[in-house]
């Protein structure tokens, strides 16, 4: 299946932004639209930082395992995620590139590794839905980032 790549501009630096993403908790308030009963493990930051979330999307909920498994202070993060009992395996990484105006670009991609039968029949619906509902996060964690940088700095 293709992947599918949203993205946003934020006044933040890419060091703040990355700051920000690498707390695998801070996920939960810019994506629990979509993914609750957040459980935490490992480390709270960093490789090896990971949750178990349940996914609801399209009609359909389901347990997702997020684990970072690549960092790259300040320009990447990539997570593995495993749901579907181990029949949907795909990877989402977070690109942070600075602006020539200042700020940062963030972008995130998710990429299916594998997928189970229906979300390959049902590529373009599926695909929709996760743009859709990563749109809605981007914008979200632009307002995140916002009241963590101000919280940080009162």
């Amino acid at each position: 299946m293709k992947s599918v790549t949203v993205s946003i501009d934020v006044p933040q630096t890419p060091e703040q932004v990355y700051g920000f993403l690498d707390v695998m908790a801070h996920h939960e308030r810019f994506t629990d639209h979509y993914l609750t009963g957040w459980r935490y493990g490992g480390p709270a930051r960093g490789i090896g930082s990971c949750a178990t979330v349940t996914a609801a999307l399209g009609g359909t909920k389901t347990d997702v395992t997020i684990e970072v498994v690549e960092a790259d202070a300040p320009r990447r993060i990539v997570e593995q995620n495993v749901s579907a009992a181990g029949r949907r395996l795909a990877h989402g990484t977070y690109a942070i590139e600075p602006l020539q105006t200042g700020g940062s670009h963030i972008s995130f991609t998710y990429t299916w590794v594998r997928a189970p039968l229906a979300d390959r029949l049902l590529a373009p619906v599926v695909r929709t839905t996760m743009r859709h509902a990563n749109r809605t996060v981007m914008r979200r964690l632009a307002t995140e980032l916002a009241r963590h940088v101000s919280a940080a700095g009162s």
